[in-house]
């Protein structure tokens, strides 16, 4: 059953919707208090918009709602590279906190809605909930490990095996955060040049690759949704064998 969020945030974090997936870890009723009283705000940003600004401090935390996002890295000239997809349920600007500017920048991939943390709060949260803060150092490590998963593909994989891995790692992800539909499918909102941006190739190395895969009848995207249709055999050519997502810690 698709049980995508509702686009705002509820007043109360106890109705949050994302915590009834079960790809999210359960806290007790002291630390979702915790929360609740952590949270400053809520706030929308459109599509195309900066969440985060590259390059400028930010003296917010937030957590992704409802909607994508992707982390983002400029050069001088405007090539641009996609470092990953944010998903509902993730926490976004935690890096902030401990350098001076954010080294990357958020961009909403579609109209989002978020929770506000501030950051000057964080240390306080240690403090009252230890879980909590180990909850939140683990999501740090979660990411340099997605952070060496990107490398390997960037570095070795194929064009076939990169966008091969991306499309499984994302309809993954979504699954576990229940935006899957009846169809099996999930909404895509990913063009080509995003796709070529976070894997580092060309525009028309990508499009000649995807209707390659699309030929093999591994997978089908049409109208903006994603539907996978063999997947062992995407993760056979992307040489990605992936236990189950584990559980991840939800602010």
């Amino acid at each position: 059953m698709n049980t995508t969020p509702s686009p705002v945030p509820p007043k109360h974090c106890a109705d949050c919707v994302l915590r009834r997936q079960p790809g999210f870890t359960s806290v007790t009723p002291e630390q979702l208090a915790c929360i609740e009283s952590f949270r400053a705000d809520i706030t929308r940003v459109r599509a195309g918009q900066a969440v985060v600004p590259e390059h400028r401090a930010s003296a917010r935390l937030f957590t992704l709602y409802s909607g994508w996002a992707f982390r983002h890295k400029s050069l001088a000239d405007g090539r641009r590279q996609i470092l990953n997809f944010l998903l509902p349920g993730d926490l976004i600007g935690l890096q902030a906190e401990f350098i001076d500017e954010a080294t990357h920048g958020v961009e909403a991939l579609t109209d989002v809605q978020l929770c506000v943390f501030p950051q000057d709060r964080l240390w306080a949260l240690f403090q009252q909930q230890p879980q909590l803060g180990y909850d939140l150092t683990w999501l740090c490590a979660s990411e340099e490990q997605l952070v060496d998963e990107n490398l390997v593909t960037v570095g070795r994989r194929s064009a076939a095996e990169r966008i091969a891995m991306l499309l499984i790692h994302l309809w993954r992800r979504a699954e576990r955060v229940g935006l899957t539909g009846d169809d099996g499918g999930i909404d895509f909102p990913l063009t080509q040049q995003h796709i070529a941006d976070a894997l580092g190739l060309s525009l028309v190395h990508t499009n000649k690759t995807l209707r390659k895969l699309e030929r093999l009848a591994l997978h089908e995207i049409r109208t903006g949704r994603l539907r996978l249709i063999e997947p062992q055999a995407l993760e056979r050519l992307a040489d990605y064998y992936t236990r189950p997502l584990r559980r991840v810690p939800l602010l």
